[in-house]
C-alpha cells in the first residue's frame, strides 16, 4: 500500500519570504501562489494551502485539482498545525512549508518534515 504525501503551505509565510510587492495586495499574492501550486512540479498528492487574513480574499476555500484552500479561522499557525496532525493521525507523510522556526519545531514534534519557502519556490 502507497502511503499518501501531504503538503501543508503557509501562505504568509511564503508570500512574505521575497520582496515581490505582495504587501501592496495579498490577495493577489495568495492567487498567484495558488495558481502556481496547481500546474509547479512537486511531488506531494495533495497540497493544503492555508491562507489567513487579507490574503484569504484571492483564493476561496475548496479543493481544485490537488490543491486544497483552507481559510484560517484565526491564527494561521494554528491551522497549519491542525492540518499536520490530521494528516499525520492518517497516517499521511507530511512537509510542512514555512520559514517560522517555532511553527517549523512545532510540527517537527508532531511527525511532519518542515522545509523552507525557498524550497517550494524553486519547484513552482
Amino acid at each position: 500500500m502507497r502511503i499518501s504525501t501531504v503538503m501543508v503551505v503557509d501562505a504568509a509565510n511564503v508570500v512574505g519570504s521575497r520582496p515581490t510587492g505582495w504587501w501592496k495586495d495579498r490577495a493577489a499574492a495568495s492567487r498567484t501562489l495558488h495558481e502556481k501550486l496547481l500546474v509547479g512540479d512537486t511531488p506531494h498528492d495533495e497540497i493544503v494551502l492555508v491562507l489567513e487574513g487579507q490574503g484569504k480574499g484571492g483564493v476561496k476555500a475548496g479543493k481544485i485539482q490537488h490543491v486544497r484552500t483552507v481559510h484560517a479561522p484565526k491564527d494561521g499557525d494554528s491551522e497549519i498545525e491542525r492540518q499536520t496532525r490530521a494528516a499525520v493521525e492518517k497516517g499521511c507523510r507530511v512537509t510542512v512549508i514555512t520559514g517560522d522556526n517555532f511553527l517549523r519545531a512545532r510540527v517537527q514534534g508532531i511527525g511532519a518534515m518542515a522545509m523552507s519557502p525557498s524550497w517550494l519556490l524553486d519547484r513552482l
